[in-house]
């Protein structure tokens, strides 16, 4: 299962099950879960813990140094959860001392190819990146969020859950949960409905996560009027919590 045309470190941690193509390089302090296949050309290159069921396509750069002048040489990790998918020339690194040290990705993402995880980065699950998607450092993308092609996302920035960012789109602030923002400049447009209704979100909560989006985008209110009136609504509706959440967790200002 594993190709003698691979270098495996001594120091890494490779369960039964895990698949290797020819090519590949293995550092230390890699762990790899049970059932992962990882093609051929692909590098892993020190302290990364990889879950089970992954697969990653050829000429994956995985664990490599972060690309950040401050970076030091210190110990710092990525981490990689269960069920997620790599495609062609996708780069992940590992985290730097000054950012906590960690980068982390959760379950069951596509990656789709020649996309970019930064320093710093956490990644939920069930998000879809699209070709040529790129994150800065210290960012944060929810569970559910889709990135179309070539998007890209500022450092220190937080892309809701369920929210869609539409290709070529520069995210230059945060994006609250369930919003669709595209175009240059960045715009919030709509919510999500479609992705919202593909998951399993009622009817009922749909209508009140599209009165919330009225009510900071369509009437005139300030951000914290608005998050007011949302407040009020989630009480009968819960997923209007995670939109409130998002609102009130925002550091750096939402798209509005």
């Amino acid at each position: 299962m594993i190709s003698n045309q691979s270098e495996i470190d001594p120091k890494a941690e490779i369960d039964e099950g895990v698949t290797i193509g020819p090519w590949c390089i293995v550092g230390p302090g890699v762990r790899i879960g049970s059932g992962t296949v990882i093609e051929s050309h692909v590098v892993i290159r020190a302290n990364t813990t990889i879950g089970t069921n992954n697969r990653f396509y050829q000429f994956c750069s995985v664990g490599e140094d972060p690309a950040d002048k401050k970076f030091e040489g210190e110990e710092t990790w990525l981490e990689i959860g269960d069920e997620n998918v790599f495609r062609e020339g996708v780069t992940l690194h590992r985290g730097t001392g000054a950012g906590g040290g960690h980068t982390k990705i959760g379950d069951g993402n596509l990656m789709m190819a020649y996309g970019h995880v930064a320093h710093d980065c956490i990644v939920g699950s069930h998000t879809v990146f699209a070709n040529n998607v790129g994150l800065c450092g210290h960012v944060t993308i929810d569970d559910w969020a889709i990135l179309g092609g070539y998007a890209g996302v500022n450092q220190f920035l937080t892309v809701g859950a369920h929210a869609m960012i539409g290709g070529m789109t520069h995210i230059s602030n945060d994006v609250p949960a369930y919003m669709i923002v595209s175009g240059r400049p960045a715009t919030v447009r709509s919510v999500n409905t479609i992705g919202l209704e593909r998951r399993g979100f009622d009817k009922e909560s749909i209508a009140e996560i599209r009165e919330a989006f009225k009510i900071l985008y369509k009437r005139n209110y300030s951000l914290q009027e608005a998050i007011d009136q949302i407040r009020v609504l989630s009480e009968n509706c819960a997923p209007l919590t995670a939109l409130v959440a998002s609102l009130e967790s925002s550091k750096k200002g939402i798209h509005r």
